[in-house]
């Protein structure tokens, strides 16, 4: 083969190889370049986790995994051995403190009253005696006939007299008024710091029986019958099916300018229909979030921001996980 014909086989070649990357590349563009780009979310549920505020044991469950409850029914009976001796520690405790109080509000019994009162007149009377044998002594002794020495001992009893008639007034006006003010406001004060130890102990007692403040599905339980559970833990999760949405992550180049309020269509392969949805919240997912590089060929990052949306009209049948796919994120 001569240098003109082995030179004329490469131009062939190469023209060829050229041709045919050309009818590739056309292909190609024809084929996948005007393929939307698909943005695929799921649809989520609000959920409320069943906990008790103190370690209990599980005595019994009422509901199991996949049951609908309203809101008033009883999901789960626990058991909190010392919430009940110490119910019955408060309750004694209340009953012993407001006896206190009700004996100091009270004040002093009858009979001790009298009996205050007897001491007084019997000190009035000897008071009495004790003034008008002074008053005879010193007539006795102004007339001369009775020394001082016994003058001033008349003196002295009609003295003593006196100052017991006092101390028997003080005693018994103190029978009649009973504790002074500050002690009944401290007698009443330990009285209800008691009942409120009660009502506290009553509070925890109420969580042994767990009670749904929920209409939902139970999706989990986590302990079983007999099992320990610790302060918090979960005890079992309902999934409130009347509130739900959708979520879609979406790279900020797709977002084409929706904004809180647009509406757009979604399709849901579990159901093979399309439904409509409003935005509610548009979030951006943070520098850990998936995003895409574009700066090695002179362009910018592409963020990626999650978006939610509420159904316009939404159908029976949705459930927290399935699929929901968006092809234009416009109306």
């Amino acid at each position: 083969m001569s240098a003109k014909s082995q030179h004329n086989n490469i131009l062939l070649a190469v023209l060829g190889f050229t041709v045919a990357v050309a009818i590739v590349g056309v292909i190609g563009f024809f084929a996948f370049g005007k393929t939307d780009e698909i943005i695929q979310g799921e649809v989520e549920v609000g959920d409320y986790r069943v906990s008790c505020k103190l370690p209990a044991r599980i005595e019994e469950i009422r509901v199991k995994e996949g049951d609908y409850v309203h809101v008033g029914d009883t999901l789960a009976i626990l058991q909190i051995p010392e919430a009940n001796a110490q119910q019955k520690v408060a309750e004694a405790t209340e009953g012993a403190t407001q006896a206190i109080s009700d004996l100091t509000d009270e004040g002093a019994r009858k009979e001790q009253i009298q009996s205050a009162y007897d001491l007084m007149q019997q000190a009035i009377a000897a008071e009495d005696i004790a003034r008008k044998t002074y008053t005879r002594m010193q007539n006795l002794y102004n007339e001369g006939v009775m020394s001082a020495q016994k003058r001033d001992e008349a003196l002295a009893a009609f003295k003593a007299a006196e100052a017991q008639v006092k101390v028997t007034q003080s005693q018994y006006q103190l029978a009649k008024s009973g504790a002074r003010k500050q002690e009944k406001i401290a007698a009443a004060k330990n009285t209800q710091a008691a009942k409120s130890a009660v009502d506290v102990v009553k509070s925890i007692l109420r969580e042994t029986v767990q009670i749904s403040p929920v209409e939902g599905e139970v999706s989990d339980v986590y302990p079983k019958v007999g099992e320990l559970v610790g302060m918090g833990s979960p005890i079992m999760n309902i999934n409130i099916m009347s509130d739900m949405w959708g979520t879609f992550n979406v790279r900020e180049d797709q977002l084409k300018g929706l904004k809180v309020g647009d509406e757009f269509t979604a399709f849901s392969p579990a159901f093979n229909k399309n439904v409509k949805m409003k935005v509610y919240d548009i979030k951006d997912e943070g520098s850990y979030a998936v995003w895409k590089a574009t700066k090695s060929n002179g362009q910018y990052d592409l963020k990626t921001f999650e978006v939610k949306a509420h159904f316009v009209n939404k159908f029976d049948g949705l459930r927290p996980g399935m699929s929901l796919i968006i092809k234009n994120t416009k109306k």
